[in-house]
């Protein structure tokens, strides 16, 4: 994934707000990269802007060699789903769906078969310790628990990229280790890029690069 001198405005009546400026980045196969920055500082819309949740007002973003401003929304939706995940702070799973059945949702609008998606889920699940709760709704899950099938629903579609937004922002310091670990051993053994956006600097540290937004403008921190 490459992004080109993007740049991001909204616009508030008359006014024009400029939140992201030139910001250029490159992410390479098993890269790790936190984004830290202060609260309101554009972080968030980076990141959707790299996942082609939102588009740049200038500048480009390309995944697997595509310009996204320049693909349909349909087109749009393949490339995410077939090669970035995202995890956020709160795990937005869907409460009347067990954890199985959540991880298969990816895979299912992928178009995968519901047998083989459920055997994919299931395998994906038990590399993150979930084996014994397959069956469990969010509700019945404790929040590390949650998080980890967020994550486990992120990478089963075995993408080239992962983005996370504050992955740990709602976790207690012993939970949110439990997921770094997690992270740096699915990045050993996958090799699966992870973006994460985090305050969390023990997190930012684990990281192989460190990068701070900071008046519109990446740089490393």
């Amino acid at each position: 994934m490459t992004c080109e001198h993007i740049g991001k405005i909204y616009s508030q009546g008359p006014q024009e707000i400029e939140v992201l400026k030139d910001i250029n980045l490159e992410i390479l196969a098993g890269d790790q990269i936190a984004i830290i920055g202060s609260s309101g500082s554009g972080k968030t819309t980076l990141l959707n802007l790299l996942g082609g949740l939102d588009l740049p007002t200038v500048g480009s973003v390309h995944v697997a060699g595509k310009n996204l401003a320049l693909v349909n929304e349909t087109e749009r939706g393949l490339l995410r789903n077939q090669y970035l995940g995202f995890v956020y702070q709160f795990h937005h799973l869907l409460g009347e769906f067990t954890a199985l059945e959540n991880v298969c949702m990816p895979l299912l609008i992928g178009g995968v078969d519901s047998a083989a998606a459920a055997e994919r889920a299931g395998a994906i699940l038990s590399r993150v310790g979930l084996q014994t709760r397959l069956e469990h709704k969010p509700s019945e899950l404790s929040g590390g628990e949650r998080q980890r099938v967020a994550i486990a629903r992120a990478l089963v579609a075995e993408p080239s990229c992962v983005l996370l937004d504050e992955p740990t922002g709602n976790l207690d310091r012993r939970t949110a280790h439990e997921i770094q670990d997690l992270m740096s051993e699915l990045n050993d053994t996958l090799a699966i890029s992870f973006v994460v956006v985090t305050h969390d600097e023990r997190l930012a540290q684990s990281m192989q690069r460190k990068l701070i937004l900071q008046d519109g403008m990446l740089r490393d921190a």
